[in-house]
């Protein structure tokens, strides 16, 4: 009883945090209904969310098809990303000829437009499932590397020097000091990097795709089949935002201690 009654208290405090953010939903989809009606917009402009619901629940097979492709672009380029950023960011923030040699690059790179660099990915590596994971990495990539870079050099002097005086070894005070300080940053650029990888595996399916969302996206659109596009979209958001709380999610279990954290746990205590 006493855990239900946690859970419960933990789902109203959800409730309330979420509440205004669920209620302007509601709200919107609410005049976006009745201003279709109202007005007479036609469908193909504008179709009210009832039919978007009506037609995707019609052929929702095919969407949730597509949707299993794109997801798993989404996941695996975003892992490689996680796997590489990490620790090349922890080389860059030890290492002054790393941060010399390797940063620039970096940014170099992120400043070259990644839709410009997919039709190559293509050339050199076809039509499957490797450049779309390739540029689903490039585009988690950068904020990711970025702010661990910063949460990996924002160690408290102060308290290096003073682990120093106690004998504490380098492994002892980057497990105890330099990693748990960095963590807030890291889950930063983890949130940042997880919101666009959506979006690049739905621009990487524009360039050259025969299945998932962004092939649906541009099929539909060639149709001027709007429903099915906005339900295409509604589906993609959703997706990004799994990934998006799932991090959030990991971040809560890893840093409890930290600040934000706190104040999430506390809400849900009240």
């Amino acid at each position: 009883m006493a855990l239900a009654s946690r859970r419960g208290r933990a789902f109203v405090a959800w409730l309330g945090h979420r509440g205004g953010a669920l209620t302007i939903f509601v709200l919107l989809f609410v005049a976006w209904e009745a201003a279709v009606h109202v007005f007479g917009i036609k469908e193909y402009l504008l179709p009210p969310p009832s039919k978007v619901w009506s037609e995707f629940w019609r052929r929702h097979e095919i969407v949730m098809s597509g949707a299993w492709v794109t997801t798993q672009e989404i996941l695996a380029g975003y892992a490689l990303a996680v796997v590489v950023s990490i620790p090349l960011a922890l080389a860059v923030a030890y290492s002054r000829f790393m941060e010399n040699a390797v940063y620039p690059v970096i940014v170099f790179l992120q400043i070259v437009p990644k839709i410009a660099i997919a039709p190559l990915f293509i050339i050199w590596f076809g039509f499957g499932f490797t450049p779309k994971l390739l540029l689903v990495f490039l585009l988690s990539f950068f904020p990711i590397v970025v702010s661990s870079i910063a949460g990996f050099k924002s160690a408290d002097r102060d308290v290096m020097d003073f682990a120093r005086t106690t004998g504490a070894g380098s492994l002892t005070m980057f497990f105890k000091i330099r990693l748990p300080q960095a963590l807030p940053h890291i889950f930063t650029g983890l949130k940042v990097g997880a919101a666009l990888a959506a979006t690049a595996a739905v621009v990487a399916e524009f360039v050259a795709s025969d299945r998932g969302l962004g092939y649906l996206l541009l099929q539909y659109n060639g149709q001027l089949d709007t429903p099915m596009v906005f339900a295409t979209i509604v589906v993609l958001s959703l997706i990004g935002l799994v990934v998006y709380y799932a991090v959030e999610v990991v971040e809560r279990i890893a840093i409890p201690w930290h600040v934000s954290q706190q104040a999430t746990a506390k809400d849900a205590t009240l």
